[in-house]
């Protein structure tokens, strides 16, 4: 009953979705500014910093016009993105979702707890699978914009997941990452995040 009573969340999320419409050569133009933190393929090269390439255009867009409005909440990329224009916004989120992202490996000893958090979750604390929403591979869902998290960075994860936890970061979807993160554990958030950081 509640794997029917998820479904039915998740499908009421799922919302008809402007098509990004970004010209990937003139974002590649644009995001020179970009690079020292996300590199100059969107394959950022501090564990801090997300990898852009290869995420979804739909979400890029949305996060970067997040953080413009203030819904989404960083000193920096608040400041960064505030000169941009919704087409830059457009064009820099169609350039980064058009490069490979460079997979990364996951620590042994987290391989077991992190593959098993990401694809069954925990039952006896009520945490969400991943991959119900991320996909089995980590592909994410660009229609519902749930992020791709293949390959990215496990710090990153970590960081993102904590911020979720606290209420420090609440961009979400109907509260749904604050409500699942509320319920893992530091050792969960850290097997997890090293999972999807080599998963492919």
């Amino acid at each position: 009953m509640k794997k029917i009573i998820f479904a039915v969340s998740l499908a009421s999320l799922v919302i008809a979705l402007p098509a990004v419409a970004g010209d990937a050569a003139v974002g590649k133009a644009k995001s020179a500014s970009c690079a020292a933190c996300h590199g100059t393929d969107g394959n950022s090269p501090s564990p801090g910093f997300p990898k852009l390439a290869g995420q979804h255009e739909s979400y890029i867009a949305k996060q970067l016009r997040d953080y413009k409005s203030g819904k989404r909440v960083n000193a920096t990329m608040n400041a960064m993105v505030l000169p941009l224009s919704e087409q830059d916004i457009d064009d820099l989120a169609a350039y980064f979702a058009g490069q490979p992202v460079q997979v990364g490996t996951t620590a042994e000893d987290q391989l077991e707890v992190g593959q098993s958090i990401y694809r069954a979750g925990n039952a006896s604390s009520g945490v969400a699978a991943c991959s119900a929403c991320h996909g089995p591979n980590g592909s994410g869902n660009p229609q519902a914009q749930f992020p791709s998290l293949s390959g990215q960075h496990a710090e990153y994860i970590a960081l993102q997941l904590k911020m979720f936890r606290k209420g420090e970061r609440a961009n979400d979807a109907g509260n749904m990452m604050r409500g699942v993160a509320a319920r893992m554990s530091d050792a969960e958030i850290d097997a997890v995040s090293q999972y999807v950081q080599g998963l492919h």
